[in-house]
């Protein structure tokens, strides 16, 4: 008799998780808020920062950078995304997006289509498949973002095919695009963008990365093909410490049917360590170089050519509550900065981040 109501109840137990198991919603609900405070010592007027910046980008003043709330789908074969956002990050990024999409973060849909294998079609508004950095202040080493990742795209609107090996070592990814960090199509642009993906991790510790991008910006009457690749590996040097490491390079056609192509690069490299569980120091070295002003327009004699350096303090408050503070500095071959209403080659200025995560 005891054999008989041991078997029950293991019968039971195993039946009732199940059950569990299988009621278990498909939703997840989750959401970000990071108020930053930043002191450009320029003191600007306008207390905006130079136009090259779009996260951070108000000085003096307390405000909002990012506000995200964000519903999560996920079944064995169909997943879905849809966040709206509010802050600074989506007034200055989003500038040119129409109204009713200035305020989507993510609105995405994506289908599993083998059986056998980890392969989807993911449609929609999604996250951008170039670059390390993100929108998300906690998900980078540093408090802002990198020249880099600031004039690359953010988000992209298009069609994505990923497959992601058994091994989980390698994710290949193709994707076609409204354009470079367009949800809306530039009028008179016929011309399709494509973009690829290729991350293999050969360890826990490390995780290599090749980005490619190529469509045309302008209307079709215009076109100017551009081509971009990103490059950059991250590695887990020791318990407490990593090391991120990436370059940037991109060319576009001068003119129509032009032979020519203007070309801009920026390398840059992030190291990070975290003494104790709480702690976060991070450090960043970089160097934007866009002669021929094709992403960031200065009207000066050298172009954009400016270097940067940067260290911030984290403090982990809670496991969802991060403070931030870090020192920057920009220092330009010409005189891009105004300070006093007078041309300077340099910039500087100390931003601090409360940030919380649910």
């Amino acid at each position: 008799m005891k054999k008989i109501i041991l078997t029950a109840l293991i019968a039971f137990g195993f039946t009732n998780l199940h059950a569990q198991e299988t009621s278990k919603s498909p939703f997840t609900f989750s959401g970000y808020v990071e108020v930053y405070y930043s002191y450009d010592f320029a003191k600007p007027e306008d207390h905006t920062r130079p136009g090259f910046i779009y996260n951070y980008n108000r000085s003096n003043e307390i405000n909002l950078n990012l506000g995200l709330a964000k519903v999560n789908y996920s079944k064995e074969n169909v997943r879905g995304n849809f966040a709206l956002m509010a802050g600074t990050y989506a007034q200055y990024n989003l500038s040119a997006e129409q109204d009713l999409l200035k305020n989507v973060y993510e609105a995405n849909v994506g289908v599993k289509i083998s059986k056998n294998h980890d392969l989807w079609i993911d449609a929609g508004i999604m996250p951008s498949h170039l670059g390390f950095e993100s929108a998300i202040g906690k998900d980078c080493a540093n408090l802002t973002r990198s020249i880099l990742a600031e004039n690359s795209p953010y988000y992209e609107a298009g069609v994505k095919i990923g497959y992601t090996s058994a091994s989980g070592k390698w994710y290949l990814a193709g994707m076609y695009l409204n354009g470079w960090q367009r949800i809306q199509k530039i009028d008179g642009n016929q011309t399709p963008a494509f973009g690829t993906q290729v991350t293999y991790k050969p360890s826990d510790r490390a995780t290599l990365n090749w980005s490619t991008y190529v469509g045309n910006e302008q209307p079709d009457i215009d076109k100017k093909w551009r081509y971009f690749n990103n490059f950059y590996g991250q590695f887990k040097l020791t318990d407490k410490t990593n090391l991120t490491a990436g370059i940037d390079v991109g060319s576009q056609q001068s003119a129509k049917n032009s032979n020519k192509y203007d070309t801009w690069f920026s390398p840059v490299l992030i190291l990070q360590y975290k003494p104790t569980e709480k702690i976060q120091l991070a450090a960043r070295g970089e160097y934007y170089s866009d002669e021929k002003e094709v992403i960031i327009s200065t009207k000066t004699p050298n172009g954009f050519k400016t270097y940067g350096f940067s260290a911030n303090f984290d403090y982990l408050v809670t496991d969802n509550v991060m403070f931030r503070i870090e020192a920057r500095n920009l220092s330009s071959k010409d005189e891009i900065f105004a300070k006093n209403d007078l041309p300077t080659d340099t910039n500087t200025f100390v931003t601090t981040s409360l940030a919380i995560s649910f």
